[in-house]
């Protein structure tokens, strides 16, 4: 039985906004300078308030004091309805720390530092750690990831990392996109039904942003399961096989007694795949086949290169998708960062929903800590994967940029239709 994490209701009721800490004492106790910040943002990112906040608001009065930082929040009712909290950016969630105290430990977190030595250089407890970075798991990875519909990849690659818990096998559903993680759902079984109800994870948060969303193509390996539950999913969208994987299993067959033979196996294959249109990529596989049928001797590489060949109408899907990814690299690189967290920890103990909540939490952790140097060179200042899909951040702190991103827990509140 397959099982992914329940989704969170606190903090959907909460609107993270990017309030300057040197502010926040006259925007607690100045009614007018309150509703001008608030309207201020609301002009500048709608995407972080509730659908019907133009409709009305007004304040209406405060949490009670944290006893953790000695803060509270203002609260206000929004179109004579609901009311919301609204929380400053620069305090984590549950009033747990200043951002200022914690950024770093997490972006040690996101390179696969033990909680244990974060507790040794920053103090506190190894457990302290281990919560904190849990919690970012509960906001959803695509609404907190990505904040205008527009920007919805409609080309992804998906793929499972295999991995365990306790001992047993379990599955990371991985969808990816636009250099992000947008899905990252845990499952025991890697049967349509499971795989359908992790990808269904991705799928869900995906039409909370927007309800009418629809991949165009998704590249995936050869597993009928993983296919099948894409179809299920999204049913018009294009299942497009993963070129590299059938190259794979050629390399993975050349033994040392067909070592002369795979580096023009090699040169062939490719060759084919960079074919500039379907025909010619059509016309380079016959080659392929007819030279493979004629020099290979019978082996178990001979066999995969003429399967490869036996895929062209699968393969040749991804010309009619300018877009469309042709090979799984951008998952397969994703995947190896959760590997090496997975393996550092010795992979995962508990629970499938905490084993969920960290792959998650981890997905969010690559989506907005910051590149190297060189990478926010060459994409021109944007400095993490979330701020190069959207084209804007809401901080320069990267942390209180993901909890900006993470208002309403990063679930659009739609207003509901009076009929």
């Amino acid at each position: 039985m397959s099982t992914v994490a329940q989704r969170s209701i606190r903090g959907d009721r909460t609107l993270r906004l990017p309030i300057d800490e040197v502010d926040y004492e006259r925007f607690m106790t100045d009614n007018e300078f309150a509703k001008t910040q608030l309207d201020k943002l609301y002009a500048r990112h709608p995407e972080l308030y509730p659908d019907d906040f133009a409709q009305g608001y007004a304040l209406c009065g405060y949490t009670e004091v944290s006893r953790k930082q000695q803060l509270r929040c203002r609260r206000l009712r929004v179109n004579a309805a609901t009311v919301w909290t609204v929380a400053p950016a620069f305090m984590m969630p549950y009033m747990t720390a200043p951002v200022a105290e914690v950024d770093k430990a997490l972006l040690l977190m996101r390179f696969h530092v033990p909680c244990w030595v974060l507790a040794y250089v920053f103090g506190r407890d190894a457990m302290y750690w281990y919560r904190l970075g849990q919690g970012l798991g509960h906001l959803s990875v695509v609404g907190t990831t990505v904040k205008v519909a527009a920007r919805l990849p409609h080309d992804l690659v998906a793929d499972e990392k295999h991995s365990r818990l306790d001992g047993e096998k379990i599955y990371i559903a991985t969808t990816a996109g636009e250099e992000c993680i947008l899905g990252a759902a845990v499952t025991d079984t890697a049967s349509e039904e499971g795989l359908s109800q992790a990808y269904g994870v991705f799928a869900e948060e995906a039409r909370g942003l927007d309800l009418d969303y629809a991949p165009a193509t998704v590249n995936t390996d050869g597993w009928a399961a993983t296919q099948g539950a894409w179809k299920r999913l999204f049913p018009r969208i294009v299942v497009i096989l993963c070129f590299l994987h059938a190259f794979l299993k050629i390399r993975d067959r050349a033994t040392k007694a067909l070592s002369e033979y795979f580096e023009p196996v090699s040169t062939r294959v490719w060759h084919a795949y960079r074919a500039p249109g379907k025909a010619s990529f059509a016309q380079r596989l016959r080659r392929l086949r007819e030279w493979a049928q004629r020099t290979l001797p019978d082996s178990p590489m001979k066999t995969h290169t003429l399967q490869l060949c036996a895929k062209r109408a699968r393969f040749s899907r991804s010309y009619d998708h300018a877009r469309a990814h042709r090979t799984s690299n951008l998952v397969d690189r994703l995947m190896r960062f959760l590997d090496r967290a997975c393996f550092n920890a010795q992979y995962f103990h508990g629970t499938l929903v905490s084993a969920e909540l960290r792959v998650r939490a981890l997905a969010l952790l690559w989506n907005f800590c910051p590149s190297s140097p060189g990478t926010v060179k060459k994409h021109h200042g944007r400095q993490c994967p979330a701020e190069r899909l959207n084209r804007q951040r809401y901080s320069e702190n990267w942390l209180e940029n993901l909890l900006v991103s993470g208002s309403m827990n990063g679930r659009q509140h739609h207003q509901q239709n009076p009929l």
